[in-house]
């Protein structure tokens, strides 16, 4: 999925001149300075790949405690430090030689299988759980099923690690909860099987992170005029289903989709015959020849339920052409077979939900090194209970070294510059956001089909900010 807008990037625009110090020249976007590697001291023992060779420095993170399951002591590409397992009971250990999936494939190489418990001291407080998985045997779909409980409370119910990773095994999974309370003086957590017996890899306990001080507003749109969008900050697609993913959807610019009411945005969604359409939504993409480029960026949102829903908040490029190796000039490269702008040129997204799996939010980035089709996706996952009935804050913070995907204050998913090149890391460009609610695609659909009884449904905005901060 992709903006309209295709413009080579001859000068950045004002707000992206505000982002970053990054500028244009001659159509390109000058690289970052390559990422500092680790101490060789801070390396894990036991087995090794080419992703523990050339690590970031580590960054200050709001980590409690992070621990190795069935492993030794580790630092994560992403700076965070795991402890050599302890704490931990039950299951037996093993070992995988392959994990895809991941920027950090040295973390799940170990794992214990069987009803684990782990048990460790923590002052009480309010915390984040990441639980990091990864599917040890070649086995299909439905084969492995268990419930993940912290503080006796169920917080992960019938995991299918498989299924979770598109039907991929080997491939790593992690999946965030948010609000664990713990009152009693010990974080308590066990894995409970249903089918076959759980497996689990790594842990990662978080306090929540509110927005630095740093971070300088920018750039927004708080939706406080209408009825129609602003013309100077958005401009609308206007679309044909089955453009790209197999979308259901038409995409209009009628007020039935897309509209600004009572402070908010509203994208619609509509069961209704339109010009070739069984169904109607709306989308809309930042407006301007450029893009941002660096900076944080926080959407406040309430999401559309039900079966067949898809809505987006995400991100590509301004000019899609840059990373392209066979496209022709100005060719309208989204849905395309041949084109390969996309993934070459990336993707960010900052939120996908499917609406048969309610409360799992998505947030993923796509290059020509690390996508679906190579088995190499690189994602995350947080579980939030009421994406239809309130208001989240979703938030990326961007940098020339690194991407972290937030709700609200947590932190779920985390993708690093490894310094390799283009082909992981596109992102030194600048993209403009889209907001889109589609109607089935290949993804909507996976969970049975659209159901028609739940239309209109609707995302609501209330609104977009983009903060940039001294250091970018």
């Amino acid at each position: 999925m992709k903006p309209t807008d295709l413009a080579r990037c001859p000068r950045l625009p004002f707000f992206v001149a505000l982002l970053a110090t990054t500028s244009c020249v001659a159509g390109q976007n000058q690289p970052p300075a390559p990422l500092a590697s680790a101490p060789a001291s801070q390396a894990a023992s036991g087995p090794r790949d080419d992703a523990t060779e050339a690590r970031p420095k580590a960054i200050a993170r709001p980590v409690v405690w992070a621990v190795n399951i069935g492993g030794p002591a580790h630092v994560g590409v992403d700076g965070t430090h795991y402890e050599a397992e302890s704490m931990t009971r039950g299951g037996r250990a093993g070992t995988l030689a392959t994990v895809k999936g991941s920027q950090d494939p040295l973390l799940y190489r170990t794992y214990r299988v069987g009803d684990v418990e782990i048990s460790r001291p923590i002052d009480n407080g309010i915390y984040d759980l990441t639980f990091h998985f990864a599917e040890p045997e070649d086995i299909s779909g439905g084969a492995r099923i268990f419930d993940a409980f912290a503080e006796g409370r169920r917080v992960i119910d019938d995991l299918d690690v498989m299924a979770s990773r598109d039907g991929k095994v080997y491939s790593a999974l992690t999946v965030t909860v948010a609000g664990v309370e713990v009152t009693d003086g010990a974080l308590d957590v066990r894995l409970a099987a249903k089918v076959r017996q759980p497996v689990l890899n790594a842990l990662v306990v978080r306090s929540q992170r509110p927005r630095a001080a740093e971070w300088t507003l920018m750039w927004q749109d708080e939706f406080n005029t209408g009825p129609g969008i602003d013309p100077d900050k958005w401009a609308i697609n206007v679309w044909s289903p089955r453009k790209v993913n197999d979308e259901d959807q038409a995409y209009t610019p009628r007020a039935k989709n897309l509209r600004v009411e009572n402070g908010h945005l509203v994208i619609e969604a509509h069961k209704e015959a339109y010009e070739g359409a069984s169904y109607t939504s709306g989308r809309i993409h930042s407006h301007g020849d450029g893009g941002f480029l660096y900076g944080r960026f926080e959407i406040r949102a309430q999401l559309p339920r039900g079966r067949g829903t898809w809505p987006a908040i995400w991100m590509l490029p301004a000019n899609p052409f840059k990373y392209a190796t066979r496209c022709k000039e100005g060719e309208d490269w989204q849905g395309s077979s041949t084109c390969d702008a996309w993934p070459n040129s990336g993707e960010i997204d900052i939120m996908e939900h499917v609406g048969y799996q309610m409360g799992h939010v998505h947030g993923t980035v796509h290059n020509e090194a690390y996508y679906w089709v190579k088995w190499e996706q690189r994602k995350g996952r947080v579980l939030i209970d009421d994406v239809d009935d309130a208001f989240h804050v979703y938030a990326l913070e961007w940098t020339p070294d690194r991407i972290d995907i937030f709700v609200d204050d947590t932190l779920y998913f985390t993708y690093v510059n490894e310094g390799t090149g283009w082909n992981a890391w596109p992102y030194d460009q600048p993209f403009q956001l889209i907001l889109n609610v589609a109607v089935g695609g290949v993804w909507g659909r996976a969970g049975g089909g659209i159901d028609d009884a739940i239309f209109p449904q609707r995302m609501r905005v209330d609104y977009v900010r983009v903060y940039s901060r001294p250091s970018l």
